[in-house]
């Protein structure tokens, strides 16, 4: 009922793996100042953690967003055909060569990628070495179980055992506890299957900013005005955003030999 009430009247009944509801969540993150601002910070962070290194910036999943305006070389890929990209891709098989990428960007994309191992060894192969996976993406703490289990659309599930979920829809398909599943809990296997692959930093962040935001489905809870007053009041919980984190910024380097993070 309250997903209902509070519905993006854009993407109200829009089916969430039409191509065209990609185009109108554009819209609604250029009409949202609250969301365009949360953006403008995730891209100012990926943009400050670029790796200084040769090779070309790729964005997974770009459709809705505005990445260029942080990081102007980019090339813009989403999973189908929609405007303002260069090119269709997919992360468990992706069009670049060996060696050729300096970092791939993400926001919000990685849970929704069906065979996280497939995507792991894809990045391995197309980054430089010293290139990076560059992130912003859902986590798991106490209060996100709480908001992910009840009031997300988007399937929830900790206690997967896979590193992957059934093929569904590129968008509706999903496990929104994915990338804490890969870079959390099970941290040694991934250390042990990806050696060159290290993970350079994991912060927990935004425990209710997002939220506050409606996102790109729902409609904003807070003015646009008050989004400095709110990130202000999230810094001051940041000794205990291991417990009320939302999302994490990911960034994860591939090296030459292995090597344990800190």
């Amino acid at each position: 009922m309250l997903k209902t009430v509070l519905a993006h009247p854009l993407t109200r009944g829009k089916d969430i793996d039409d191509s065209d509801t990609t185009g109108l969540r554009r819209e609604i993150i250029a009409s949202k100042p609250f969301l365009r601002r949360l953006y403008a910070d995730w891209y100012s962070r990926i943009a400050a953690a670029l790796p200084d290194v040769t090779g070309a910036v790729v964005e997974l999943g770009s459709g809705a967003g505005f990445a260029r305006e942080f990081v102007p070389e980019v090339i813009r890929s989403e999973v189908f055909a929609c405007p303002e990209i260069d090119v269709v891709a997919d992360g468990r098989q992706l069009p670049f060569g060996s060696r050729s990428l300096r970092a791939i960007l993400m926001t919000d994309v990685f849970h929704h990628i069906p065979d996280a191992e497939r995507f792991l060894r894809e990045a391995e192969r197309c980054l430089v070495e010293g290139g990076r996976i560059i992130m912003w993406e859902p986590w798991v703490t106490p209060w996100s179980r709480l908001v992910y289990g009840r009031l997300h659309h988007e399937p929830f599930e900790p206690s997967a055992l896979s590193w992957g979920f059934p093929a569904s829809g590129p968008l509706s398909g999903a496990n929104v506890a994915l990338p804490w599943i890969v870079f959390d809990r099970d941290r040694e296997r991934l250390q042990r299957e990806h050696p060159k692959l290290r993970l350079l930093a994991i912060h927990p962040a935004m425990p209710i900013r997002y939220l506050l935001s409606g996102g790109v489905s729902l409609r904003s809870l807070v003015p646009g005005w008050s989004y400095s007053a709110i990130a202000g009041l999230e810094s001051l919980c940041t000794p205990w955003m291991r417990q009320l984190a939302m999302f994490a910024f990911i960034v994860v380097e591939k090296s030459v030999c292995r090597s344990r993070e800190g």
